[in-house]
């Protein structure tokens, strides 16, 4: 089988990997840590703004997918610090409405970059 993937030109990667791989109508998107496409580098700040950073990369990707937040099913969160887990949760909530997607918050040792956080998600097509 053939992949059928999807790239944004204004969302970052730090590997050899897809932004977003389509499996019949749903759209597995990588995960996307704070990086700013223009730059290449992380956003400087706390954890709330590479919250924004990270939603941004992956709302571009799912434009480029003719997809938007209201497709989104699952949304997994990682964070090196859970004492983050408040600013990232008001990040959050202004990115998605009620009712809102599935969603795992895990703390992680590490991410790619010194990355305070990643999110990866999971959007449907509508029919």
């Amino acid at each position: 089988m053939s992949r059928r993937t999807v790239n944004a030109s204004n969302a970052a990667a730090v590997g050899p990997y897809s932004h977003a791989t389509w499996a019949g109508d749903l759209l597995f998107c990588s995960g996307q840590t704070p990086l700013d496409p223009g730059t290449g580098k992380l956003v400087d700040g706390n954890v709330a703004d590479q919250t924004r950073q990270c939603f941004d990369n992956l709302f571009q990707v799912l434009e480029a997918a003719g997809l938007g937040s209201d497709d989104v099913v699952s949304v997994n969160v990682y964070l090196t610090d859970m004492g983050d887990f408040g600013q990232m949760n008001e990040i959050y909530a202004t990115r998605f409405s009620s009712p809102y997607p599935a969603r795992t918050t895990i703390g992680c040792a590490s991410l790619p970059l010194g990355a305070r956080i990643e999110i990866g998600l999971t959007a449907k097509r509508q029919s």
